[in-house]
């Protein structure tokens, strides 16, 4: 194998990423980066003069906090990040694209090239988010080769590493793993099913809005909590305050994982408190947190229609595992030892680099090597019901259906002499329609002025594996019928993409905007 023409993994995290690449024995290692680090801080300093992302931006954070843009991952598929920064609001995936850029800098640097790239999102993430994810690898000048889902990467990983998959990527045995997953801003539970060169996922569920910096979130509040009582001033109303509220909070968390208690001194405005912390205290603080990861691991489980006894193994990944609680908990559920035989912080990269050498693999020799997904999220159209007459989700194609799928449902128009039917498709949220994602509106019009109420519909969902979903409405008493297809794509247009991917590469030039004062348009 020459490591030259070997493609890269990236785990593009929420608070720290990760680049590894096979070595010439097929063994995935994690390349560093300038520094000398294995993980990279997921976080950009937009100073006056220059970008800096990394290490020295993280350092930056509790002085110039301002000008610091973190946590981007969780912001992925809406218009703009949310903190404006320089005078500017920047589309979230410009800011991972410049992470990424730093990634592919030092890589070039470390091993002489960084060409395609398997770049790692949670499962979680529906097909706004990892188009964004795509387009910020682009905006990089970076060949994406596929997305892949963090626990997949990881039970890949894993799989090596144990040897029940041989460098080829078959499975010597069948193999069925949960995968809990939580890192730095998200959370994963998958389930999946290793059979040869087929990797099916049975089940996913998560919430990318929970992670590590939650728990800090816990340790933060009390330490303000304290700093308000003995000295009756917020440090978290002040930027610079909050981010050493942070990096105290993060530390302590750090030492609680391997001590039983931890020292936390905290300064501000010229006054200072020291606070110790022990390990259950905390656990009481944050046991809701868990409790949630808890109930979306019995969740999925159910989903995959399996029992605890059904599983090979339960494999912990994410630097937020090696916190203890989470362990015993796992144990407590399901009497079951979990798995932290793997690098926490590099499964998932490791993982993702093995994937992107069986694709390059794959192309060369046209040998089959299967990922099987499932829909994150519920697919539905949100209509009014004929004896309420009001707005009720119907959900066509459920979480969790295996892709590529296809499925029809009935519908019916609601009033007579209507002059079209409208299915409005939508994405999550519950049968009210309530916290659903309108992603796509399929018209039928010039429908005669004699039509009865009642008249059926009938809809088609096609739900490719690419994550295209094409929907068909047809009324089979008129032979009337109207198709589209719904791209979900990012805010960005295509040459926005390549307009902000000019500008990062070099240094960052003003450009206009498009709709820079109003959330972007989404479809």
């Amino acid at each position: 194998m020459n490591p030259r023409n070997t493609p890269f993994g990236i785990d593009l995290g929420t608070t720290y990423s990760v680049v590894a690449q096979l070595d010439s024995k097929g063994i995935p290692r994690t390349v560093s980066n300038a520094e000398g680090d294995l993980t990279t801080p997921s976080v950009v300093l937009f100073d006056k003069e220059r970008i800096v992302v990394g290490k020295e931006a993280l350092k930056a954070a509790t002085i110039e906090p301002e000008r610091i843009a973190q946590f981007a991952k969780r912001e992925m598929g809406n218009p703009l990040f949310p903190k404006e920064i320089n005078g500017e609001y920047f589309p979230p995936e410009v800011i991972q694209s410049l992470i990424l850029e730093k990634l592919k800098q030092d890589t070039i640097a470390k091993v002489g090239h960084c060409d395609g790239v398997v770049i790692t999102v949670p499962a979680y993430f529906n097909e706004t988010r990892r188009k964004a994810t795509q387009d910020a690898g682009r905006m990089a000048g970076l060949e994406v080769l596929d997305i892949i889902n963090e626990p997949t990467a990881a039970a890949i990983a894993f799989g090596i590493q144990e040897g029940f998959l041989d460098g080829d990527g078959n499975s010597l045995r069948k193999e069925t793993i949960l995968v809990y997953d939580l890192g730095g801003g998200t959370f994963d539970v998958s389930v999946l099913s290793i059979d040869g060169r087929h990797y099916k996922v049975l089940a996913t569920d998560g919430n990318f809005m929970l992670g590590g910096i939650d728990w800090d979130g816990q340790i933060v509040d009390m330490i303000a909590d304290q700093f308000i009582a003995e000295h009756f001033v917020d440090p978290r109303k002040s930027p610079s305050g909050y981010q050493r509220l942070l990096r105290e909070a993060e530390d302590a968390k750090r030492t609680l994982s391997t001590r039983e208690k931890a020292m936390i001194p905290f300064e501000h405005a010229g006054n200072a408190i020291r606070i110790d912390l022990t390990r259950a205290e905390f656990e009481m603080r944050t046991a809701n947190l868990v409790d949630r990861t808890r109930f979306t691991t019995k969740k999925v489980l159910g989903d995959a229609r399996l029992h605890w006894t059904d599983l090979s193994r339960i494999l912990l990944v994410g630097g937020s595992t090696r916190m203890p609680m989470v362990s015993k908990m796992l144990r407590e559920e399901t009497g079951i030892e979990p798995d932290q035989s793997l690098a926490a912080d590099e499964a998932v990269a490791h993982g993702a680099a093995i994937y992107a050498n069986l694709l390059r693999k794959a192309e060369q020799k046209s040998r089959e090597f299967t990922v099987t997904n499932v829909n994150a999220h519920a697919l539905g159209v949100l209509g009014v019901e004929l004896s309420t007459k009001r707005k009720r989700t119907r959900v066509v194609l459920d979480r969790n259906t295996p892709l590529p799928a296809k499925k029809s449902a009935v519908f019916q128009t609601v009033t007579d002499s209507q002059p079209s039917v409208a299915v409005n498709i939508v994405e999550g949220g519950d049968s009210s329609g309530h916290n659903s994602a309108p992603i796509g509106k399929c018209v039928i019009r010039n429908l005669p002025p004699s039509l009865p109420s009642g008249t059926p519909v009938v809809v088609t969902f096609s739900y490719a594996a690419n994550g295209r979903l094409k929907v068909k409405a047809v009324l089979p008493s008129l032979k009337k019928r109207a198709t589209v297809e719904i791209e979900r794509t990012s805010c960005l247009s295509d040459a926005k993409v390549d307009e902000w991917g000019r500008r990062i590469r070099n240094q960052m030039k003003p450009i206009e905007l498009e709709n820079s004062s109003e959330p972007g348009e989404r479809t």
